[in-house]
């Protein structure tokens, strides 16, 4: 063979090696560009959710309500990397037996890629081994219990909202410094939401928790009033009342405090903050001076009128929700919730696996939605699976949540 015959030889076996290269590189480039888990294709991506549509705690309804909205707008834009979001949400009434059918029906019959803000400390509390079992994501739980921050023993399960502990670690702060000689009376709701305040309270109180807790006194959801347990703790002549307590049972504690003229120092649990769902039901006069804290802008407070985030907002509200309640904090929070959801699928990429999903969640880096308070911002981390850990004091005034002092950072220990 000739040298003329050997070059051309050699540049066509090079030529062949190259687009052979190419070839391998392309299909790789393809593989790795789209990776897909149950529930995520080219077009869609499945969401599921359980709410408390019914029940005790249905006046968090509208959470799953403006959520399904919101991914509805963002289907309406083209969806998250071409896909639209089939958002799936099931009734379980607050009552954990129904929030395992219900769950188990989202995993196995619709097979959804990640369960998204599913509502309740009992209730998710009920469905945490099986998830993790699944390795299927039971992403931002809408409850604050500290046990989702959790990620050496349950990698599948994150919270969303800043958790009960951390908040009764800043209450009683508050109350040590407000109030030294506080007769403190906790009125909570007998399960993992109730018992974290308490436990976050006694962190903060220390060695003097017995003189300063006079009274400790716990509820059922399932029962249908709790004046009995407010006359009662009347009775024990203390001078600051920690109220935690779900809506329903807040807004009844409240009109029966007014009603037994008992004018303790009221500090109350964030998850019944709402103005529409407890404060107006409950009568704004009988609400005029209880504490809380917050992270949650209120749409219905003219103070925000011209933020550029609630702006955004009461846009979406006026085309998606028209005629709702903007008084209910509960859509500023589904809001800021689904945002987040939105996010961490942008982050993800084509990579919508369910291990992928979770890394997202866990890489969010001063994020803010555009509902939260102005300074606050969504970290998370592999050891940390707690996305907000700051709140702000406020107190109600005149119909209205008024903020007051610093945003307060309450990591663990804080």
């Amino acid at each position: 063979m000739n040298n003329k015959k050997r070059s051309l030889l050699a540049s066509h076996l090079i030529a062949v090696a190259a687009a052979t290269a190419l070839s391998v590189l392309a299909t790789q480039g393809a593989l790795a560009q789209k990776k897909y888990d149950t529930g995520a294709t080219d077009t869609e991506i499945k969401i599921g959710n359980v709410e408390a549509y019914s029940g005790p705690a249905s006046a968090y309804g509208i959470i799953g309500k403006t959520e399904d909205a919101y991914f509805r707008m963002i289907n309406e834009q083209g969806g998250i990397n071409g896909r639209k979001i089939n958002f799936i949400s099931y009734d379980d009434g607050y009552s954990p037996p129904k929030t395992v059918e219900q769950v188990r029906k989202l995993i196995e019959s619709d097979e959804v890629f990640l369960v998204f803000n599913a509502l309740g400390t009992p209730t998710q509390n009920a469905v945490q081994k099986y998830h993790n079992a699944k390795k299927v994501p039971q992403l931002f739980l809408a409850t604050g219990a500290s046990k989702w921050n959790d990620p050496k023993d349950y990698p599948w399960t994150m919270g969303f909202q800043p958790s009960y502990r951390v908040e009764a670690r800043i209450f009683a702060k508050y109350i040590v410094k407000t109030k030294p000689d506080a007769k403190v009376a906790v009125f909570y709701a007998n399960d993992d939401f109730g018992k974290d305040y308490v436990a976050g309270l006694k962190e903060i109180f220390g060695d003097k928790s017995p003189s300063i807790l006079v009274a400790e006194e716990s509820y059922e959801t399932t029962e249908p009033s709790i004046d009995s347990h407010i006359v009662k703790l009347k009775g024990t002549g203390a001078d600051v009342f920690v109220n935690i307590s779900t809506p329903k049972f807040a807004a009844q504690a409240i009109k029966k405090m007014a009603e037994l003229e008992w004018k303790p120092m009221h500090v109350m649990t964030d998850v019944s903050i709402s103005i529409g769902a407890v404060m107006k039901p409950a009568g704004l006069e009988a609400s005029e001076g209880i504490l809380s804290a917050g992270y949650l802008k209120d749409a219905s407070d003219a103070q925000w009128a011209n933020d550029e985030g609630m702006k955004k907002f009461m846009a979406f509200i006026d085309k998606y929700v028209p005629g709702s309640n903007i008084s209910d904090a509960n859509m500023v929070y589904g809001y800021s919730a689904a945002q987040t959801m939105v996010q961490v699928l942008k982050q993800a990429g084509d990579n919508l696996t369910r291990e992928n999903v979770m890394k997202q969640a866990a890489r969010l880096k001063d994020f803010a939605p555009d509902t939260v308070l102005p300074g606050i911002k969504l970290n998370t981390s592999a050891t940390d699976y707690a996305p907000i850990e700051q709140l702000q004091m406020m107190q109600f005034k005149g119909g209205k949540w008024e903020l007051f002092g610093d945003i307060i950072s309450a990591e663990a220990g804080g």
